[in-house]
């Protein structure tokens, strides 16, 4: 499910640094409530991890070594050892692992570059820590807690209701 241009095309004129603001809350709640979430890269953790959605202007440049995401403006993204490319909804689908990453893969909505060992071992270690956004973000917000997360779950069911829609299509 491609992101409607309505939301996208904001993205390449609000600054890097309230994005990444944002981004590094999100980021800092995962890990605080999925800690192992990087134990199990060993050596790969000092590897640097992009993530490059297509449908948004900008990518995402995780060190779990460092425990840092950063934000970058697609056309100036920084190295990376490993790199995955695909739009923004299946991206999230993939890091909560609520779709088959190998059937993403060979339909040819994600692709994957670098090392494909670190990839694979991020990916595993994703897959065994069951992260919820809708719940971490609800984490966050307080008393506002239930409405964060039943919007944040409707906007999950109807956007992954399209993208599975698209990969039996």
């Amino acid at each position: 499910m491609t992101l409607p241009l309505a939301i996208t095309a904001p993205l390449s004129f609000v600054p890097l640094v309230a994005i990444e603001s944002v981004v590094q809350r999100v980021f800092a709640r995962v890990i605080a409530a999925h800690p192992g979430l990087f134990d199990r890269l060993a050596d790969h953790a000092a590897k640097r991890y992009a993530f490059l959605p297509s449908d948004l202007p900008i990518g995402f440049l995780v060190e779990p070594s460092v425990r840092r995401i950063s934000v970058h403006r697609k056309e100036r993204a920084p190295a990376s050892d490993a790199r995955m490319e695909g739009e923004f909804v299946l991206l999230l689908a993939l890091l909560e692992g609520r779709i088959d990453g190998d059937a993403v893969f060979f339909s040819r909505d994600l692709t994957v570059s670098g090392d494909m060992e670190a990839m694979l071992a991020l990916r595993n270690a994703l897959d065994d820590c069951e992260i919820d956004l809708p719940n971490d973000l609800a984490r966050m917000s307080g008393p506002l807690a239930p409405l964060v997360r039943r919007a944040g779950e409707e906007i999950r069911e109807r956007a992954l209701g399209r993208v599975l829609k698209e990969e039996t299509s």
